[in-house]
């Protein structure tokens, strides 16, 4: 199963909505570079299905890419659907998904300003297992196994 990157995404805090820098750069062991949620976690990077961004827009929301706080925004893949573990691959980039959504902590300035927040049942979290640079049109592979790795 394969997908391509519609947004690379970064915000200077965390809890807030980030902003579409179109490409970056995945740094083993932290995330995106200059993005808060950054570090030796594992929650290092959010992924969001695009399809499920269009779908709350369908409905009137009109948000951008970012806006529930993504870090990549990925056109062709169902991310909530991928179970823990899974591998994702993007040239030399090699991500291993961590967690299936979270909860919505109160202050989510995503949900206080469109009213609800998808990352909580649509966004899954990885970690970098291997970096590199990352841009808008870039394909990411669903590996099927951890020996395509």
């Amino acid at each position: 199963m394969q997908g391509t990157i519609r947004a690379v995404c970064i915000s200077p805090k965390k809890g807030t909505e980030k902003t579409n820098v179109h490409q970056g750069k995945l740094i083993e062991n932290w995330g995106l570079e200059n993005d808060a949620h950054a570090g030796t976690w594992h929650r290092q990077v959010s992924l969001l299905s695009w399809q499920k961004v269009e779908e709350f827009n369908l409905q009137g929301a009109c948000v951008s890419d970012g806006a529930f706080g993504e870090n990549l925004l990925v056109d062709g893949i169902d991310c909530a659907r991928l179970p823990v573990g899974t591998r994702l691959k993007s040239g030399e980039i090699l991500l291993e998904v961590t967690q299936i959504g979270k909860e919505c902590h109160s202050g989510c300035a995503i949900a206080q300003r469109v009213g609800y927040c998808i990352m909580p049942h649509e966004g899954i979290f990885a970690r970098v297992l291997h970096g590199g640079d990352i841009a808008e049109g870039d394909v990411l592979t669903v590996l099927e196994n951890k020996e395509e790795a």
